[in-house]
C-alpha cells in the first residue's frame, strides 16, 4: 500500500469526490481531505491510500490535471517530519 499526496485542491472538494476522481485509475482504499482544526475548512490538500501496483499510474494520470477547476499536484507522500 502506498500513500499519495494530493495538493492544490479546491476548498469544496470532498473525500468522496477525491476518491471518485482517482478510482478511475485503480483501487482507492482510503481517502482523507485535511481540514483546519479550528474552522473545519479544507486546507487544500489530502492523502489517498492505493495499491502499490496502481500508485505510479495514478500519479502519472492525475498530476497536473484539472479537478473542479484547479490543477492538482499528485506525488508519493513523504513521511512526516518531526516538529521541534
Amino acid at each position: 500500500m502506498k500513500t499519495l499526496y494530493v495538493g492544490n485542491l479546491p476548498w469544496s472538494t470532498s473525500e468522496d469526490r477525491l476518491a471518485q476522481a482517482f478510482s478511475i485509475h485503480g483501487a482507492v482504499h482510503n481517502c482523507r481531505v485535511i481540514t483546519d482544526r479550528e474552522t473545519g475548512r479544507s486546507r487544500g490538500f489530502g492523502f489517498i491510500e492505493v495499491d502499490d501496483a496502481d500508485a505510479e499510474g495514478m500519479i502519472n494520470a492525475m498530476n497536473n490535471t484539472d479537478l473542479d477547476g484547479r490543477l492538482i499536484v499528485v506525488n508519493e507522500a513523504r513521511p512526516r517530519q518531526n516538529r521541534m
